[in-house]
C-alpha cells in the first residue's frame, strides 16, 4: 500500500485491524483457518485487545496468539494496524467521493503518484466502467474540498474532468470499530 500519506492528529481509542489485499487469496488456498477468521474479527472489534484477551475468546493461549498474528502479519493478510478516527472530532467534516476521467492512457503509478501529493485524498482506486479512477477526500469544509479538488486537477495535465459526490452520511463501515466477524467470500 504504497503512496499512502498520514496525518498526525489526536487518536481517538478505538484501534483497527487494516486487511491486506491478500485476504481473499489466503482464503482461497487455505491459508487461514477458523481460528484465524476468528483472531482478525477479534482485533477487528478491538485492535487493542492483549494477546491473552483474544486468546481466552478464541480458545487459544497467548503465545499461540502472537505465532498466528505473527504469520498473518508475515504473509500479508494483516497489513499494519491503524487508528479509526471520527472525521467530525479531528476537524475532517466534509467527505466526498470523486470520479477522474483522464485524457488519452495514463498509468496507475502516474496516476497514484499524483494523487499521494494532495494530503485530503485518503484512498485512489482505478476502476472499470466510465471514470479512470475513484477517490475518497476527507476536507475540514466545502471551501477545502474545493481546493483539494483544483490541486488533483492540476497534479497531472491528463486529467480531463472530476464528477465529485459528497457524503451526506456515513451508513455501512465494515472494518471500524464494533466489526465482530469476519466473513469474507468463499
Amino acid at each position: 500500500m504504497s503512496g499512502a500519506t498520514n496525518r498526525k492528529v489526536a487518536l481517538t481509542p478505538a484501534i483497527s485491524c487494516v486487511i491486506g489485499r491478500f485476504v481473499a487469496d489466503s482464503c482461497n488456498t487455505g491459508q487461514m483457518d477458523d481460528l484465524d477468521r476468528k483472531l482478525i474479527g477479534c482485533l477487528l472489534e478491538d485492535g487493542r485487545a492483549s494477546y491473552a484477551t483474544i486468546g481466552d475468546r478464541i480458545g487459544l493461549s497467548a503465545p499461540a496468539v502472537k505465532r498466528r498474528m505473527d504469520r498473518l502479519l508475515m504473509d500479508g493478510v494483516i497489513s499494519g494496524f491503524t487508528a479509526v478516527l471520527d472525521p467530525d472530532l479531528v476537524g475532517w467534516s466534509t467527505e466526498a467521493y470523486v470520479e477522474v476521467h483522464c485524457k488519452g492512457t495514463i498509468s496507475p503509478d502516474e496516476l497514484r503518484a499524483a494523487f499521494s501529493r494532495v494530503p485530503e485524498v485518503h484512498a485512489a482506486a482505478t476502476v472499470s466502467g466510465a471514470a479512470d479512477a475513484i477517490l475518497h477526500i476527507v476536507a475540514k469544509d466545502v471551501r477545502d474540498l474545493e481546493r483539494a479538488l483544483e490541486r488533483v486537477r492540476i497534479e497531472t495535465d491528463n486529467i480531463d474532468h472530476t464528477e465529485t459526490a459528497i457524503v451526506l452520511s456515513r451508513l455501512i463501515e465494515r472494518y471500524g470499530p464494533g466489526q465482530t466477524e469476519f466473513n469474507p467470500p468463499a
